[in-house]
C-alpha cells in the first residue's frame, strides 16, 4: 500500500543540485549565462548525465542532442511518463529557469529510489536542447522536432550569428546522438518550471496549476534607409532606419496595450548600420515578440503589427523587410494530467490557482504528442531572464513534491 505520507522529495537535496548547477555559467551578479552547445552546456550537460548514472538510469541522446535518463519500471514495454525542460539560458539568465524543471525530474527518480518505490511504467528525465532561442532561433526547436512539427535537417541547419549550425555545434560538443527524434510513444510529461511572473508570489500561492500555454509569433524586420553624413544632411531629408525602428517600438507596445491586460508585445533586439556617431543610420535589424492565449486576437494583433509598420515604412521613405519565424497557437493541457496536478498539490496542502503559461516551454510542444500538464512555483518579485532571478527553497521543495506525486499517479505504484 502507497504511504502518502512519505511521499516528498528531498528539498535540500534539490536545492544544492540547482547550487551546483548555477556554478557552471555563474554571472557576478548571481545568474548563469550559459548559451545553448557552448562548452559551458556541455559542462552542464555532463554533470547531469553523471548524477543520472549515479541514480541507477541509462542515458540516450538522439540527434538533435536531447538527453534521456530512464529509470526502469516493471515494465520497460510500456510507454513512460516524462518529465524535464533545458539546462540552456539566456545571456544574462538566472539559475533555475528550465535547470529547476530538469533537476527537479532528478530528484523525483532519487527520491522514488530512497523511498524504494518501483513504477509500472518506466521514468524519464528529459533535456531539450536550445529551449531558450538566444543563439540558435526559433526557441524549442529540438522538442518542436520530437513533436514533428520541424524536421530533423531544420533543428540541425540552425545558425548563430558567427554561422555555426546547431548540427555542426552537436558534434563538436559530443551530443550529436544516435537516437531517432520522436517517433514514440508518450504516456504523459509534466515540465516544472518557476512562473516568470510575479501573480503566483503576490497571491501567496506556491504553487500554479497550468491549463495551458499563450500562443507568440516571432517576427524578423530588417528596415533600410540612406546612411548619410549626420552633419550636412539636412532633418527632412533624411531616410533614418533607426528613426523608423522607434516608431515600430511604438507600434509595437501599442498593440500590446490595445489588447490589455493579458497580451505582450516585446521588441527584444535591434542592431543598428554602421553604428557610428556621426552617420545616420541605412540599416536596422530587429526582432518583434507578441504573445496572446486567444488565437483570434493573436491574428487581430498580428493584422495591426503588419498594417502599422507599412504605413511607417511608407510615410518616411524606408523599406522594410518583415518575416515570421515562429508561430505556435495557444495550447491547452490535457485534462488528467492538470487533474494530477491539482490533487497532488491538495494532497501535499499547498495553496494553488489555476494558471496559464505566459512563456514558451518545450512542454507545448509535447503537448502536440503527448497528455501534457505544467506545475508553477513563484519566483521572488517575478523576474526571469535576469541574473537577479531567483526563488525561495521551500517553493522549489513544493514544485518537486507536486511532480513527484503527479508523476506517480501516471506512472503507476507496484512497491
Amino acid at each position: 500500500m502507497l504511504d502518502k505520507k512519505n511521499l516528498r522529495v528531498d528539498g535540500k537535496r534539490l536545492w544544492d543540485s540547482l547550487m551546483e548547477m548555477g556554478k557552471i555559467g555563474a554571472t557576478e551578479k548571481g545568474g548563469c549565462c550559459r548559451l545553448a552547445l557552448t562548452d559551458l552546456d556541455k559542462q552542464a550537460r555532463d554533470l547531469f548525465v553523471s548524477w543520472c548514472k549515479d541514480a541507477g538510469c541509462t542515458v540516450k541522446v538522439d540527434k538533435m542532442g536531447n538527453i534521456f535518463a530512464r529509470r526502469a519500471g516493471r515494465d520497460n514495454d510500456l510507454a513512460p511518463v516524462m518529465t524535464g525542460s533545458h539546462l540552456d539560458t539566456q545571456p544574462t539568465g538566472g539559475r533555475f529557469d528550465g535547470v529547476f524543471g530538469v533537476l527537479s525530474g532528478l530528484e523525483v527518480i532519487r527520491s522514488l529510489n530512497d523511498l524504494g518505490y518501483q513504477t509500472e511504467r518506466p521514468v524519464e528525465v528529459a533535456v531539450w536542447t536550445n529551449e531558450e532561442g538566444s543563439r540558435f532561433a526559433p526557441a524549442m526547436v529540438a522538442s518542436g522536432i520530437f513533436a514533428g512539427v520541424y524536421e530533423l535537417e531544420y533543428g540541425l541547419s540552425r545558425a548563430d550569428r558567427d554561422g555555426k549550425t546547431m548540427g555542426e555545434e552537436l558534434a563538436r560538443i559530443g551530443y550529436a546522438g544516435e537516437e531517432d527524434v520522436g517517433g514514440r510513444d508518450i504516456h504523459a510529461f509534466f515540465e516544472v518550471h518557476i512562473e516568470q511572473g510575479p501573480i503566483l508570489e503576490a497571491e501567496d500561492k506556491p504553487i500554479g496549476i497550468v491549463t495551458g500555454g499563450q500562443g507568440q509569433r516571432w517576427y524578423e524586420l530588417n528596415i533600410t534607409g540612406v546612411e548619410s553624413h549626420a552633419g550636412p544632411t539636412p532633418m527632412d531629408r533624411r531616410k533614418d532606419a533607426l528613426l523608423g525602428a522607434s516608431r515600430v517600438v511604438e507600434l509595437v507596445n501599442r498593440v500590446g496595450l490595445d489588447n490589455a491586460p493579458v497580451a505582450c508585445a516585446t521588441v527584444g533586439m535591434i542592431e543598428s548600420y554602421p553604428n557610428s556617431r556621426n552617420v545616420i543610420p541605412g540599416k536596422v535589424f530587429m526582432t518583434i515578440d507578441i504573445r496572446h492565449p486567444d488565437d483570434d486576437t493573436l491574428s487581430g494583433m498580428d493584422q495591426a503589427l503588419r498594417g502599422g509598420v507599412d504605413k511607417i515604412m511608407t510615410d518616411m521613405g524606408l523599406e522594410c523587410e518583415m518575416e515570421q519565424i515562429f508561430y505556435y497557437a495557444p495550447v491547452p493541457f490535457e485534462e488528467s494530467c492538470i487533474e494530477a496536478v491539482r490533487e497532488a498539490a491538495k494532497d501535499c496542502g499547498y495553496p494553488s490557482r489555476e494558471i496559464v503559461a505566459g512563456a514558451g516551454h518545450d512542454a507545448c510542444y509535447m503537448a502536440e504528442v503527448a497528455p501534457t500538464a505544467m506545475i508553477f512555483t513563484p519566483c521572488v518579485d517575478g523576474i526571469s531572464h535576469n541574473e537577479v532571478e531567483d526563488a525561495k527553497p521551500e517553493w522549489i521543495t513544493a514544485g518537486g513534491n507536486v511532480l513527484l506525486r503527479a508523476v506517480l499517479d501516471k506512472a503507476g505504484h507496484v512497491a
